[in-house]
């Protein structure tokens, strides 16, 4: 019989380190081939949108696909896990806190593998609750010792900069200007829904890390020109999808 898996059990059941641990060798088996990964395909109607993402694991005996719905507003994240033996469902989960950790996850990932070791500065662009899981999980793999949150709404990025600190037990600065974000700053993090650039890659220092997070429409760009050209190295986590809709690589 098929489980059926709510948000609550999401929550109780799912730590960070099982995600980052989860994450990291489903990005080594697609590296080797041995993972299916499909971009992502979109459905909409006149008060909404359906958007399907679909993978495999076969070494791990399974495939699946993750489905969310936006409509008025609201957002709505399911996956459905299957046999990859014999199409039989395992379990239907209801995956908004399974989204957002394994997006944190994704980030925290590359940076354990492209951030300076000694990294322990971060500046971070968005107050959400996806930019929650991106600190979450950079903190789980490198000593920060102090972040600077930037977001629009003040009162909102007083109270993330609050909630995080106690959470994470590190320095948490609201910041009021998006220079005093990056100036300085080991790794830079974009997690909003941005249609412009968020800063000047003028004001990035050498050898710092970014990973722009937030962009997964054509239409939205989170870094500029200057960002994009003077990187040493751009990784992205679907070549397949990134020429579709990474809107920082594809605006630049």
């Amino acid at each position: 019989m098929a489980l059926f898996i709510t948000e609550d059990e999401v929550a109780q059941l799912l730590t960070m380190d099982d995600a980052l641990r989860a994450v990291e060798e489903a990005f080594r088996q697609h590296g080797q081939g041995s993972a299916v990964n499909r971009p992502r395909t979109r459905v909409r109607v006149p008060h909404g949108m359906l958007h399907v993402m679909a993978a495999g694991l076969p070494p791990q005996g399974v495939l699946g696909l993750k489905a969310y719905t936006a409509f008025r507003g609201t957002t709505r994240f399911h996956v459905h896990l299957y046999s990859a033996e014999d199409g039989r469902l395992l379990a239907l989960l209801e995956a908004n806190r399974l989204g957002q950790v394994r997006t944190g996850a994704a980030s925290g990932v590359a940076t354990k593998y492209l951030a300076r070791p000694d990294a322990s500065i971060v500046g971070i662009f968005g107050t959400g609750w996806q930019a929650r899981s991106q600190l979450e999980a950079i903190c789980a793999v490198r000593r920060v010792r102090e972040v600077r949150a930037y977001g629009r709404d003040p009162a909102r990025r007083a109270a993330f900069s609050r909630e995080m600190e106690a959470a994470l037990g590190v320095l948490v600065r609201p910041a009021s200007e998006p220079g005093t974000v990056v100036e300085g700053a080991d790794i830079v993090v974009t997690i909003t829904t941005a249609k412009t650039p968020v800063f000047d890659g003028r004001w990035l220092a050498g050898g710092s890390h970014v990973n722009a997070a937030g962009s997964n429409f054509a239409e939205k760009q989170e870094i500029d020109e200057a960002t994009v050209t003077a990187a040493r190295l751009i990784v992205v986590d679907s070549k397949e999808q990134a020429r579709i809709e990474c809107g920082d690589l594809i605006g630049p």
